[in-house]
C-alpha cells in the first residue's frame, strides 16, 4: 500500500556533500555476526573481492584513513595471515557456488608490499576463490616505491588493471599534500606502465585541494591523455575530520579548500575536456579512453552488489548484509591465526536495498528512468514525486527528457545527496512516514539526510575521494 509523501522539507537548496547515502539510522547492527556470515555465502550472484593493505610509508595530508606505517617484517607476518583468511573462506561452504568478477587491492598502500608477498596473495587468489577467466584484478598504488619488480610480480601473479593515486601532477602541491615524486617522476612512471601494454592503467585526480589554480586543474587532466592512460577518477576533495590536512587548515597553514562553485567548475571543465578528446563518460566520476577499461569493481560495489572482504579493517557486503572486519592488525592477525573470520560489526539489509542499488546504478549512469523507477517500487511513486523533481529542475540538477529524469554536471556533482533523498522516499512510500522518519529522524535544511556512521575506508577509493569497498 503505498503512503503519501511530505516534500516540503526537501525543497531546499544542498549545501554539503553526502558521502555515503546507503547508511541510515533504521539499519540494525546484527549482534552474533559470526554466527550469520556462512549463511550469506550461500547464494549465487557474481561477487567482487576487496583485500585491505593498512600500511603507508608516510601520512599523506589529504587522507584521514592512515592506520600503519610501512614496515617489512610487519607487513610479511601480516600478508601471511592475510594468505590464510583467503584459505580459510575459500574453504567453506557456499564459496565456490558464486563467481568473483573483480578483485580491489586497496589500503593503505597496496604497492607497499614487497613483490613477492604481492605475488603470493594473488596467486593464493586463484588456488582459494572461483575468479571468472576475465576477472579484474586492480591493484592500488603510488609512484614511490613502486619499483619493476613488485610491477612484474603483481603483473605475473594475474594482475591486469593498476590504479595510481595522483591526485595531481603539479609537484609544489603534491610535496604540500605529502606525495614523494615530482610530476616528472609520476608521469615518467605512469608512462612507463602504460608502454607495458600489459594491464589497464588509470590514475585518479582529486579537484578543490587548496592552492589548486583552474589551471593547475586543466593540465593535471589534459595529461591523462598525453600519456595515453585508459581510465581516471576525477573525485571530489573529501575533508575528513582530524585529517592533516583539515587540521592544518584549521590552523591556517594552509588556505581554506574550494567552494562548491569552483569545485563544481572544475568537475565540469575537467569532464570537458576528456568529452572533446573522445573519452566517455561511464560512471559519476570515471571516464576511460579504452573500451579495455571497465571499471567493473567500482561500478558493482557502488550499486550494492555483493563483495567479499579480506583484510584488517576490509570492509564487505553479501546479501544486503554490511560488515567491517576487525581493524586493528595485531588483533585481526590473531584471530585468523586462531581460526577464525575476524568481523568486526554487521548491520541488516538496509530497507528496500534492491530498490535502492537499482535507483544508484541508474544515478551513476547519469539517467533514472521514471517508468521503471514505477516498476522497481510501487506504481505511483514518480508522480508523487513531481514537486521534487520539478525542484531539482529548478536548482539545475536535472532536466526531463520525454519519460527520464537525466543529471546534469551539477546533478552528477549532487547526486549522492539526490540518492539519498530516494532512498529515503522509497521508504516513507512503501512503509509509511513512520519508518521513514526512523531512517532519518532530523533531516535539516541543507536538504540532505543524516547518515549513520559507520566505520569505512574512502569507494580509496574511498569510493568519493577513494571508496573502494562497500
Amino acid at each position: 500500500m503505498a503512503h503519501p509523501l511530505s516534500l516540503a522539507d526537501l525543497m531546499v537548496p544542498f549545501e554539503r556533500r553526502t558521502l555515503h547515502p546507503w547508511m541510515s539510522r533504521n539499519v540494525r547492527p546484527i549482534a552474533e555476526p559470526d554466527q550469520v556470515y556462512p549463511a550469506l555465502l550461500h547464494t549465487t550472484a557474481p561477487r567482487m573481492a576487496y583485500l585491505h593493505v593498512p600500511f603507508c610509508a608516510n601520512h599523506c595530508l589529504f587522507c584521514g584513513f592512515y592506520r600503519n606505517k610501512s614496515n617489512e617484517e610487519a607487513m610479511a607476518d601480516y600478508t601471511d595471515r592475510l594468505i590464510d583468511e583467503i584459505a580459510l573462506d575459500g574453504a567453506r561452504a557456499g564459496m565456490q557456488g558464486a563467481p568473483v568478477e573483480a578483485v580491489f587491492f586497496g589500503g593503505g598502500t597496496p604497492s607497499a608490499l614487497s613483490a613477492r608477498d604481492l605475488n603470493r596473495i594473488l596467486e593464493a587468489l586463484r588456488e582459494h576463490l572461483p575468479l571468472t577467466p576475465d576477472c579484474e584484478i586492480t591493484i592500488e598504488g603510488r609512484v614511490a616505491g613502486f619499483d619493476d619488480e613488485r610491477v612484474d610480480a603483481c603483473i605475473e601473479g594475474g594482475a591486469n588493471r593498476f590504479s595510481i593515486g595522483i591526485q595531481t601532477f603539479d609537484t609544489a602541491l603534491r610535496r604540500r599534500m605529502g606525495r614523494k615524486a615530482s610530476k616528472e617522476e609520476a608521469v615518467d612512471f605512469l608512462a612507463g606502465l602504460v608502454a607495458r601494454r600489459r594491464a589497464v592503467i588509470v590514475c585518479d585526480l582529486i579537484y578543490g585541494l587548496p592552492v589548486q589554480s583552474d589551471e593547475m586543474w586543466r593540465r593535471d587532466v589534459a595529461l591523462c591523455e598525453e600519456i595515453g592512460l585508459d581510465g581516471v577518477d576525477l573525485y571530489c576533495l573529501a575533508l575528513h575530520a582530524g585529517s592533516p590536512l583539515a587540521l592544518s587548515i584549521d590552523k591556517g597553514a594552509l588556505p581554506q579548500a574550494a567552494d562548491h562553485e569552483a569545485a563544481q567548475r572544475r568537475y565540469r571543465e575537467g569532464g570537458d575536456i576528456l568529452d572533446a578528446a573522445g573519452w566517455t563518460r561511464i560512471s559519476q566520476a570515471h571516464w576511460r579512453r579504452s573500451e579495455c577499461e571497465r571499471n567493473r569493481y567500482n561500478n558493482a560495489t557502488k550499486r550494492g552488489a555483493d563483495c567479499l572482504a579480506f583484510g584488517a579493517g576490509a570492509g564487505g557486503m553479501l546479501a544486503g548484509h554490511r560488515f567491517m572486519q576487525e581493524g586493528n592488525a595485531e588483533t585481526y592477525q590473531a584471530r585468523v591465526a586462531a581460526g577464525e573470520k575476524p568481523l568486526g560489526a554487521m548491520l541488516a539489509p538496509a530497507p528496500h536495498h534492491r530498490a535502492c542499488g537499482w535507483v544508484m546504478e541508474s544515478l551513476e549512469d547519469g539517467t533514472l528512468d521514471l517508468q521503471a523507477l514505477e516498476g522497481v517500487v510501487e506504481a505511483g511513486f514518480a508522480a508523487a514525486l513531481e514537486p521534487l523533481f520539478a525542484h531539482w529542475a529548478g536548482q539545475g540538477l536535472v532536466s526531463r527528457e520525454q519519460s527520464s529524469l537525466c543529471l546534469t554536471v551539477s546533478g552528477r556533482y549532487w547526486y549522492n545527496n539526490i540518492a539519498a533523498q530516494l532512498f529515503m522516499l522509497i521508504g516513507a512510500y512503501i512503509d509509511g512516514p513512520r519508518a521513514a522518519a526512523a531512517v532519518h529522524p532530523d533531516g535539516h535544511a541543507a536538504g540532505m539526510p543524516r547518515p549513520l556512521s559507520f566505520p569505512s575506508k574512502p569507494q580509496g577509493h574511498p569510493h568519493e575521494q577513494r571508496s573502494h569497498h562497500p
